[in-house]
């Protein structure tokens, strides 16, 4: 008795001194060595509520995530987002909690989780903080002394093996011995350890400074499912292995008894060790009887493994699919399986590779590499619902946000051991197919104009050597792609021209004509310099000494470097050489789609990506050709779903002519298809295309979204045919001002449905 009423006093004389200080305070257990690589630690704090508001939105900020319950509802699963918006600063959280809230007393409880070390995809502050602001409604709660914490005993790191350097997270380990039976819940006085808090700073003090609103949506929960799993006997332990539906993001949940207790169970995935590296696992202690644990540290991968002891008896496995929160909602159907099953694991793929960030793989980084950010970008216009433009926006921002002082960009961001600079992936970033790429999609000008400064700086970095070529820069990695023969001063310059394009036209957007004039006369420098590379059958840099870059060629044609009369050498090249990764072979079938080899570059497709899309072992797509191929050979990298871009934007043919989608086209491109149709969630409204090719008759349908209208450019076959849209062969209505092909008939649909004929 005597205890509870020292704490209590202690409580009140600390809240007293937090209230007359003011402000939200960063706080940390009030123990040692709390700043140390995976502490976690509870807080508790209860309060009163005189009228519950209608909103009660907190401003939560943690070093480096939570989990919150009020009242013993969770409220937030895995709250926070890695360090950073930039190299300084840490994002918060703004969460309503007035649906968790009652009238009278309230228990609010959090588990903070602390990495306490950087990674590829985090830049650590190097110390433990949570803080909590609440002022709605006459309802004010904010974090000081008088929170009451402690470092939760159950929590330490997994023996050896920890994970790969590149990973923030570290291995859990959870002792069900040391945990703390319902603190969420728990009278406070009965909270045994429970102490007030250390209150270690005031909103923007170092180190986590100023505090930047989380851009993107909390996580998609999927809620808890069951697994079948089945057991095997062996040597030392039993192995558990629980089926899951596909490759995914998710928390293990497993119910054991154990008449003993003190046994150890690993806890893994068959990613754990994929791809060429130590990734995520956990472990969990057994007490004495029946227990069910739900592993925080998401993990990936299309089954759960467990190394169970004999003596352990393993009544279920579940687990808890999240993800970021957005719809697939883009369709596409075609007469060819092969594309419609490239399809389904493209975008598998790409949502098992979206969180914090765009990244390039679940397990081995979870890092935002940007050659991957534009690939994956792109499908995602495609695909998914437009939430997925707030991460689109969060990626572009932090990547002008950790520019360098000398102006050069690099990646992946954010990162605490990593800095370098891949020239080719920063061009590609900035260039058409990104930002731009972006604003075509959102005409989000407001970003354009945020990060232009970032944009002129780098550019600035790239010089031009005597013949006009852009120079060697060779960065941090000079590195083009993964594979043999790079021409990597051709590459470079390919994507030099890219980038200084986009640049010219967010220069124009921005009312910078001096800018765009400077660019556009660096274009044609780089473009005769380029030219001078080509000697008659290819495009081969003096200094090469390898076998000829298909890479290279491609990056000519889709440039605009290469001119027409250069196809037919090209073309026939890319028919006899494979040197491209699946990260640049997106762009080698653009240029052959460009160059009027449509049918070749889907035979390409078919042939190169086979044993990805044959392999029924795996929902995703490799990182190279074959597992165990390029950088580690991880089993799910987006960056080989580029092709559905190519389906996307060339063979149905649509992509936004004015920013927002306020003018689109629709061309489609049949190639061998005889069918094909897709729905593409744009920001304007869902886009329908269907095309059928029967004989000499060609059948449009399409859907134009209320307040847009598409221009419709016919197949070069059905030149010369008689159009009728909707039965009528009236067209005068339809009749284009602008936007016109000369070689081909064309169209402008305001919105409605249609269907045009050509016959």
């Amino acid at each position: 008795m005597i205890r509870k009423v020292i704490v209590f006093i202690a409580s009140q004389l600390l809240l007293i001194g937090s209230v007359l200080a003011g402000g939200a305070k960063w706080l940390a257990p009030n123990e040692e060595n709390v700043d140390r690589p995976n502490c976690w630690a509870a807080f508790r704090k209860d309060f009163n509520v005189d009228s519950v508001p209608q909103s009660a939105k907190a401003k939560i900020a943690a070093d480096s995530k939570y989990w919150l319950w009020i009242n013993g509802k969770l409220a937030v699963f895995e709250g926070g987002l890695k360090r950073g918006p930039n190299p300084n600063d840490t994002y918060y959280d703004e969460i309503d909690i007035a649906p968790f809230l009652k009238k009278g007393e309230n228990k609010l409880a959090m588990l903070v989780w602390h990495f306490g070390k950087h990674g590829f995809s985090h830049k650590s502050s190097g110390k433990f903080g949570l803080l909590f602001d609440l002022d709605a409604d006459g309802l004010k709660l904010s974090s000081d002394s008088s929170w009451l914490s402690k470092v939760h005993p159950a929590y330490s790191s997994a023996d050896n093996p920890p994970p790969n350097f590149r990973l923030p997270e570290s291995n859990i380990k959870f002792d069900a011995n040391k945990d703390i039976p319902g603190w969420q819940t728990a009278d406070v006085q009965k909270l045994f350890g429970f102490a007030p808090s250390k209150e270690i700073g005031a909103e923007g003090d170092a180190p986590w400074n100023a505090l930047v609103k989380r851009p993107t949506p909390q996580w998609k929960d999927f809620g808890v499912r069951k697994a079948v799993f089945s057991r095997e006997t062996g040597h030392k332990f039993d192995i558990v292995t629980a089926e899951l539906p596909y490759n995914m993001q998710m928390t293990p949940i497993i119910t054991l008894s154990d008449n003993r207790g003190g046994n150890l169970v690993d806890i893994m995935t068959d990613h754990t060790f994929a791809g060429g590296a130590q990734n995520l696992r956990a472990e969990y202690v057994t007490k004495k009887g029946r227990q069910t644990y739900e592993s925080l540290g998401w993990l990936n991968g299309e089954k759960i493994i467990l190394h169970v002891p004999k003596d352990v008896k393993v009544e279920s496995v579940q687990y808890r699919e999240t993800g970021f929160d957005a719809e697939l909602l883009g369709k596409f159907c075609c007469d060819d399986d092969f594309f419609k099953i490239f399809w389904d694991k493209a975008m598998r793929t790409l949502y098992v590779n979206m969180r914090d960030t765009y990244f390039d793989c679940p397990e081995r980084e979870r890092a935002q590499w940007w050659g991957d950010a534009v690939v994956l970008m792109s499908q995602s216009f495609y695909t998914y619902s437009t939430s997925a433009h707030s991460l689109m926006r969060k990626a572009i921002r932090e990547l002008a946000a950790w520019q360098k002082p000398d102006g050069a960009l690099f990646s992946p961001i954010p990162a605490g051991n990593y800095d370098s600079e891949l020239p080719g992936q920063m061009l590609a970033s900035i260039g058409r197919y990104g930002f731009w790429n972006y604003y075509m999609n959102t005409g989000d000008v407001d970003t354009i104009k945020a990060v232009y400064p970032a944009v002129k700086k780098y550019l600035s970095l790239w010089k031009l050597d005597d013949t006009g070529l852009t120079a060697h820069r060779k960065g941090g990695w000079t590195w083009g792609d993964w594979g043999e023969n790079r021409d990597i001063r051709l590459l470079f310059a390919g994507w030099h021209y890219i980038a200084l394009e986009a640049a010219a036209n967010m220069a124009d957007v921005l009312n910078l004509p001096e800018d765009a004039q400077s660019y556009r006369e660096t274009m044609a420098k780089v473009k005769d310099g380029f030219n001078k590379c080509w000697n008659g059958k290819e495009y081969r840099h003096p200094d090469y000494k390898l076998l000829t870059d298909d890479r290279a060629q491609a990056l000519a044609v889709i440039s605009g470097i290469a001119d027409a009369s250069k196809y037919p050498a090209i073309k026939d090249f890319l028919r006899k050489n494979e040197h491209a990764s699946p990260y640049m072979e997106k762009y080698v079938m653009e240029s052959l789609v460009k160059m009027g080899d449509g049918q070749y570059a889907f035979e390409r497709a078919k042939k190169r990506f086979n044993t990805m899309i044959t392999d029924k072992r795996h929902t995703t797509l490799f990182e190279g050709w074959e597992i165990g191929t390029f950088g580690g050979g991880s089993i799910n990298h987006a960056w080989s779903g580029g092709p559905i871009t190519v389906i996307s934007q060339h063979l149905c043919g649509i992509y936004p002519l004015e920013p927002g989608w306020k003018t689109f086209k629709i061309e489609p491109y049949p190639a061998s298809f005889k069918r094909a149709a897709i729905e593409i969630p744009s920001i304007a409204g869902t886009v329908k295309s269907a095309f059928e090719v029967d004989g000499d008759a060609f059948t449009l349908k399409v859907s134009v979204p209320k307040g847009t209208e598409a221009i419709v450019y016919m197949p070069d076959f059905t030149k010369g045919k008689s159009l009728s849209v909707n039965g009528s062969q009236d067209l005068a209505k339809f009749a284009p001002e602008k936007f016109k092909h000369s070689s081909k008939q064309t169209l402008r649909l305001p919105a409605g449905d249609y269907e045009i004929s050509a016959r």
